[in-house]
């Protein structure tokens, strides 16, 4: 969504919701269109070896949502994506509300993309577009961890 809306000129902002300090080859690769791309997260939430205190991943979330807001009302772009802010509810450290404030807050001229895993009726219900792309089958069931450059 990111290289489509940049190559018809659009400004858009990348915002992780997770990855944070974790290596990323959408970091690398969307500032070269003349995306805008903040990490924001501390990491995945108790997995591949995660052991901050849930204290500190909900602040780091509180933060992007705040940030992702900001971006939102700022005038400065056409498209945000949150990228993983439902799984930052899926997680347990955001709450379905935030979710629904930060779609709230959407001016009716800026389109914004959130990214997760899970269905949650009422952000389903206040999204104006789903689309869901779903894992059939991954190298990860069979023992593969996450690869540069396919996963992350």
């Amino acid at each position: 969504m990111a290289t489509r809306a940049a190559g018809w000129g659009y400004r858009v902002a990348f915002l992780q919701f997770v990855k944070g300090t974790w290596p990323s080859g959408e970091r690398k690769a969307l500032p070269k269109l003349g995306v805008t791309v903040k990490a924001m997260g501390t990491g995945f939430v108790k997995i591949m070896g995660d052991t901050l205190p849930m204290r500190v991943h909900r602040a780091a979330a509180a933060r992007a949502f705040a940030e992702a807001k900001r971006v939102l009302r700022s005038k400065k772009y056409d498209v945000v994506i949150c990228d993983e802010a439902i799984s930052a509810v899926e997680t347990k450290v955001a709450t379905q509300a935030q979710v629904l404030a930060l779609i709230a807050a959407k001016p009716a001229n800026v389109h914004l993309v959130l990214t997760g895993h899970k269905k949650f009726p009422r952000i389903l219900k206040a999204a104006d577009l789903v689309t869901e792309m779903k894992k059939l089958v991954h190298p990860y069931d069979r023992g593969t961890l996450a690869q540069k450059g396919i996963d992350f």
